[in-house]
């Protein structure tokens, strides 16, 4: 008898697991959706910068989206030298583009790789220092830097929500509200009224559902599938052996360190989620792994790779908060890299389906600035400025980047991210207001 209950406990024990596996594989694959769009615009607005065949583009977004996958893995396993252990997916970082895009065209494409690899290099040769200015991140500054990250990605939503080119003739057509809007609608039903693991893939199914009506209206074109290959290997130096040169390098340089505010915004905004504190050692390893994950990207001729806030939001609404999904999210990235035909069902999506989404998963990052901002004592006039001013000048930048266009590039590089504005202000003012370098050890 005892045999038959052991045998019975085995087996709702072994339903148990394959259940919760299945949950984390589907919300893997919400965490892949979430990210996937913002991840392959990148190469396809590099390649068709730089005019590349079907065949350098089908490579580029295959190596691209495999290597979306090992940079993942790098931040997921935490080892003594490499990874932050949060539940943290990495994508290619759009800072890059325009700087990318111009070294490309006048350099040529090799140099582009090598500014990649010494900017790599760079962030892995800095992540100590880097990671040692935590203290100068108290929650004024933090809860200031991911409302920024949230709120000024908002905008981005709306305009695929719109149907992704606003000069466009069918942009914000009735078509495009309607699917887009549509969404959002969807995913706050899910949110409301379901129970349990169906709530907590709100998102998946809101795009999901919304897709397959966008479909029926005629926004769904399978073109991308059938012209997409069945296999590819990954490939050492395929457009060339990289090249380097000191203005290339320098401008690479710049990017990865607004790159890495950005992370440090998201790290931040992950371990309040999650609930675990941030040591200097955990930074540190968080940032090489992304200086090791910029070299990989060139060596095999992709890009460099940082955290994806799209995914603090979709953390935020399943309130799985575990690093298993992301995981799973990684896997698929790297399958998806080998199978082009599969990766490019992702595409297909609708741009006002994707937008409606975005607007939900940003908004939840500000939210959860606005939160850790809650924690701030506002009865101070010091912390009122801090964050006030800093919010202000973020969202200025955002809304009106060519205020510095008559700079140097390298000035317009630092000074044109709202983000890295809003960061650069709040550590500014807060050391000011509170005399942080006298107060900390």
């Amino acid at each position: 008898m005892k045999q038959a209950t052991s045998t019975v406990y085995r087996g709702q024990a072994s339903r148990r697991t394959f259940t919760s596996e299945w949950h984390n594989l589907v919300l893997g694959f919400q965490h892949l959706l979430a990210m996937y769009s913002g991840d392959v615009l990148v190469p396809l607005l590099i390649g068709h910068y730089l005019h590349f065949s079907a065949l350098q583009m089908t490579y580029l977004v295959s190596i691209d989206i495999f290597m979306c996958g090992v940079a993942t893995l790098l931040q997921l396993k935490q080892t003594p030298l490499t990874g932050i252990g949060l539940p943290v997916v990495l994508g290619c970082a759009v800072q890059a583009v325009t700087p990318l895009e111009s070294i490309g065209g006048k350099l040529g494409i090799t140099y582009m790789y090598g500014a990649i690899i010494a900017a790599g290099i760079f962030v892995f040769l800095i992540a100590g220092f880097f990671a040692r200015l935590k203290r100068f991140f108290p929650p004024v500054v933090t809860g200031s830097l991911i409302t920024i990250i949230g709120f000024t990605l908002v905008p981005v939503g709306f305009q695929d929500l719109g149907g992704g080119t606003p000069t466009a003739a069918s942009f914000g057509n009735p078509t495009n509200l309607l699917v887009g809007f549509l969404t959002i609608i969807i995913i706050l039903v899910i949110s409301a009224f379901a129970r349990g693991f169906m709530k907590s893939i709100a998102i998946l199914i809101g795009i999901l559902v919304a897709s397959f009506i966008a479909g029926g209206l005629g926004q769904v074109s399978l073109t991308p599938v059938s012209e997409a290959a069945w296999f590819h290997t990954p490939q050492l130096f395929f457009f060339g052996v990289p090249h380097f040169n000191l203005s290339a390098m320098v401008t690479m340089m710049l990017v990865s360190l607004t790159t890495m505010i950005e992370s440090t915004g998201v790290f931040f905004a992950l371990s309040d989620i999650t609930g675990r504190q941030l040591t200097t050692k955990d930074l540190e390893r968080g940032y090489r792994a992304e200086g090791i994950a910029a070299v990989l990207g060139g060596l095999f001729n992709t890009f460099p790779y940082s955290t994806f806030s799209e995914n603090v939001g979709v953390l935020k609404m399943s309130g799985v908060k575990t690093r298993r999904p992301v995981y799973y999210a990684a896997f698929l990235l790297l399958l998806l890299g080998l199978l082009p035909k599969v990766g490019a069902l992702a595409t297909v999506i609708p741009e006002p389906v994707l937008g409606g989404a975005m607007i939900v998963m940003f908004g939840m990052v500000g939210v959860q600035g606005v939160q850790i901002l809650h924690k701030v004592d506002f009865t101070k006039n010091s912390n009122l400025l801090t964050a006030s001013v800093s919010i202000g000048l973020g969202l200025g930048i955002t809304m009106y980047p060519q205020l510095f266009q008559h700079m140097p590039t390298e000035v317009q590089i630092i000074l044109g991210n709202g983000i890295v504005v809003t960061s650069i202000s709040a550590v500014l003012l807060n050391l000011l207001f509170n005399h942080r370098w006298a107060t900390e050890k």
